[in-house]
């Protein structure tokens, strides 16, 4: 899915209007259509979260059926609160309003703004919505009590436009919607960056976003992720032709894969070797979690290079499905060694001693094969960053922020990690796994050619201590086996086997290893599809 800028929609919007010929306020008539589609289709009353806090109770004094209860909230009447800007945002909305007026709502309008700064489409949205017998009121913030126990908070006050923090009255207006059952953002929730996700001092945090034509990059990337809910993109019946060609959208989401099925006559020679070089004293889980991973993930041979003093840990806890091998004292031998995979993985729970430091330089130096570099292998190279710099062959980092502030010295919070990882591999030959809430991976085609895809599987169980050794492993894993778009692969397959472990554990419960059982069913998933 395309990921479009606030400066490309306004462009776009401008050629379908200026150029094509297509009535502007059509277009707003379309996108309140989509709206209203998505707010009819939402259960009412809404969230459980909000049940508790209702106490249902009959005439004769007795506590009623649950059938009984669904009755009543099917036969009442819904109810919206509808906040507009004077922008054609808002107008939006007023068409929002007047439509859900048509379907027997019951509706309260709000005007969040200056009535002379009104568009003219907005005006007559406005009389259209006077028509119907509705009214666009003027917000009062003073007046809490009036737009408390509405069913569907409607947030039409900014477009893609905005980018400074909302006026005091948008702020008030940004929480009074967080009295109703839902709230539904019309095209980007306000007070979101439209191309970054930052939060522009407060924003609104919608259950659901409509947005028009082509998502927004705001919507997949920072708090924007957090604060748009649900992410609906609606045709509003912009040509085409004016928003398919993938040059012009260097950001896109990640997609669901397809697997082929292997072939009858495969060996294991067919699915790629992976060399594991991890793990340290203190740290052998590390190692074991990404070796399994890799296993899981289809790779015909697995190798886990480790220190003598480890080596009887690892050896009992990787059992069978991987090889072992104790670290020699001799770099040309290890170098050796793994010379003969298809892909190594440096870093997890690795350590860095200066020994260690000393053989991972030497391997990056002379390795011809790709390379993935996690933890502490991302540690060791942001101190020696000429030595990335200087390899032929593929590197994939695969940071999280953290490790990324330490390879780039830039500060942390990271307000806009699209322009952060896109500078990154513009100025060092990589490829950039850049983990987290929607995790990043950036290639570079060359300077101004480079491509972003935004991850969208995945869940807060994922949040814990070797998450990031089995991403590493299911990488490796792809890599070697030469998987068409194989990074991009494990990125969502990693997400998805979290969302299944999550499913059959909960988010609390789950574990890393959950997470890597989980690997072969997401697998299969693709294989299937």
């Amino acid at each position: 899915m395309y990921l479009a800028t606030a400066a490309q929609m306004k462009e776009i919007d401008r050629i379908a209007i200026e150029e094509r010929g297509i009535p502007s306020l059509e277009l707003m008539e379309n996108a309140a259509k989509a709206v209203v589609g998505e707010i009819l289709a939402l259960p009412i009353p809404g969230p459980k979260r909000h049940s508790r806090a209702i106490a249902y109770i009959t005439r004769d004094g007795r506590e009623p059926s649950r059938e009984e209860q669904a009755a009543f909230w099917a036969s009442r009447q819904r109810s919206a609160l509808v906040f507009c800007g004077p922008g054609n945002n808002g107008g939006d909305g007023l068409a929002v309003a007047r439509l859900l007026l048509g379907e027997d709502w019951r509706v309260k309008c709000l005007l969040v703004g200056n009535r002379e700064k009104m568009t003219p489409d907005s005006r007559e949205m406005e009389r259209r919505l006077i028509e119907t017998g509705g009214v666009l009121e003027d917000f009062c913030p003073e007046n809490w009590a009036d737009y408390w126990g509405f069913d569907v908070a409607v947030d039409a006050l900014f477009g893609v436009g905005l980018n400074s923090d909302l006026r005091p009255d948008a702020e008030e207006a940004a929480r009074a919607m967080t009295s109703a059952w839902w709230t539904v953002a019309v095209d980007v929730p306000s007070g979101i960056h439209a191309d970054t996700g930052e939060v522009l001092g407060r924003a609104v945090k919608a259950d659901l976003t409509v947005t028009f034509t082509l998502a927004k990059r705001g919507l997949f990337v920072g708090e924007g992720a957090v604060h748009s809910g649900k992410v609906v993109v609606a045709d509003i019946d912009i040509p085409r032709d004016l928003y398919n060609d993938e040059k012009d959208f260097p950001v896109t989401t990640v997609e669901k894969p397809f697997l082929s099925p292997r072939r009858r006559d495969a060996h294991k020679g067919d699915f790629g070797k992976v060399f594991i070089l991890a793990g340290s004293k203190g740290y052998t889980g590390a190692p074991c979690l990404a070796a399994r991973a890799a296993v899981r993930s289809g790779a015909g041979l697995v190798t886990v290079a480790v220190t003598g003093d480890i080596y009887p840990i690892i050896a009992a806890k990787c059992c069978d499905e991987a090889m072992v091998w104790p670290i020699p004292d001799s770099c040309e031998e290890l170098l050796g060694k793994a010379q003969t995979a298809d892909i190594v993985l440096i870093g997890p729970g690795l350590g860095q001693s200066r020994e260690t430091e000393k053989r991972v330089l030497s391997l990056l130096r002379k390795i011809t094969c790709p390379v993935v570099l996690d933890a502490d292998g991302l540690n060791i190279i942001s101190r020696h960053i000429d030595v990335l710099d200087k390899r032929s062959a593929p590197t994939i980092l695969t940071p999280h922020d953290g490790e990324f502030a330490r390879l780039t010295g830039c500060a942390l919070p990271i307000h806009d990690r699209l322009a952060a990882a896109r500078e990154f591999v513009e100025r060092h030959r990589c490829v950039l796994v850049l983990k987290g809430h929607r995790t990043i991976t950036a290639a570079s085609g060359g300077k101004g050619n480079t491509r972003c895809f935004i991850n969208t599987t995945g869940n807060p169980g994922m949040a814990q201590g070797g998450s990031g050794d089995a991403l590493a492993g299911v990488l490796a894993s792809l890599c070697a086996q030469r998987k068409a778009d194989d990074i991009l692969s494990a990125v969502w397959l990693h997400g998805r086997a979290g969302d299944l472990a999550a499913a059959e554990k909960g988010e609390r419960g789950m574990t890393v290893t959950d997470l890597i059982e989980a690997i072969p069913y997401a697998m299969k998933e693709c294989e299937e599809e």
